[in-house]
């Protein structure tokens, strides 16, 4: 009989997560003796020790979520193209040894788009956030063949700083245009500060044309901020009244920046779809079984409905 394989979940926090449910069912299902878990991991040094884990063999393969996307990269032995595109990866993989980081963000949520998208306009999609999903978000925009893709993030606070960011010169590189964010800034006292004024004031031009509208930070996930800051950048009013908007987050199913879009009378999805298509194709790479997609969709709406008020 073969060894039972142990695959994980790394991140900070992970409580919420309900890929051990989802991933668990599959797993039975494909009669696999395989268990996966959740790793709370502390610090980049608990994740280098994980990596190791994976090279060791005490550990199958992993996903990799928040904040550690981008990290990792620099943790693992090779660097997939589906990573290298983007500069994050979510997913590990191990051969004799060698930990190979890969990105499934972006297929999962090109599909999970592309379902949303059946007679649909394809013009301008815009992106909120800077980190590993915002710049998946914008990949599968550009695969979905939206003609502007633009991104703003909390950490692109003015104009030095959005041009020194790693993360904006990455969603440069893939053809996105970069503005700042459009919060509160200093008076603009100098020519430099009034050129950050100038570029705060665009993304709500170009956010108010948007067909698609992407909010793909952690605000508004169980366990942490709400995201008011990031729900009141979007100008409700003056989007088309055909624009989808959608959330990576997926727990709660339905966040602040989800029921806003709606009590605007938009169609908006949670990230659960894509969480389960980014469960299938791990699955594939793992083990070379198909999952079963409608199995994993009810363990974690079960997980979900399970937890009460947390849902």
């Amino acid at each position: 009989m073969s060894k039972w394989k142990r695959f994980a979940l790394l991140g900070h926090p992970v409580a919420h997560s309900v890929s051990p449910a989802m991933i668990n069912a599959a797993l039975a299902v494909l009669g696999e003796r395989d268990i996966y878990t959740a790793l709370d991991i502390g610090s980049e040094s608990d994740l280098r020790d994980s990596i190791d884990d994976l090279r060791s063999g005490a550990i199958d393969g992993a996903n990799v979520t928040l904040p550690y996307k981008q990290t990792v990269l620099g943790l693992v032995d090779t660097v997939a193209p589906s990573a290298v595109e983007v500069g994050a990866a979510n997913l590990l993989t191990v051969s004799r040894g060698r930990v190979t980081a890969h990105n499934t963000d972006v297929d999962a949520l090109t599909a999970e788009l592309g379902a949303q998208w059946t007679g649909r306009p394809k013009s301008r999609a815009a992106v909120i956030g800077g980190g590993g999903a915002a710049l998946a978000a914008i990949a599968a925009c550009r695969r979905l063949g939206f003609k502007l893709v633009c991104a703003t993030s909390r950490s692109w606070s003015n104009s030095e700083a959005m041009y020194e960011s790693t993360s904006a010169e990455r969603a440069r590189a893939l053809g996105v245009l970069t503005t700042l964010w459009p919060g509160e800034g200093d008076a603009p006292t100098t020519e430099r500060s009034k050129a950050s004024q100038v570029l705060r004031l665009q993304w709500n031009d170009l956010v108010a044309d948007a067909d698609c509208v992407i909010q793909a930070t952690s605000a508004g996930m169980l366990g942490g901020s709400r995201g008011e800051d990031v729900t009141a950048i979007v100008p409700w009013h003056r989007l088309p009244a055909q624009a989808l908007v959608y959330d990576v987050v997926y727990n709660p199913p339905v966040t602040p920046f989800l029921a806003t879009a709606r009590q605007h009378g938009f169609k908006a999805e949670g990230g659960l779809g894509m969480l389960v298509r980014q469960a299938e194709l791990a699955i594939r790479m793992w083990t070379g079984h198909d999952a079963p997609a409608f199995v994993m969709r009810r363990a974690a709406e079960e997980a979900l409905a399970s937890r009460g008020t947390e849902a």
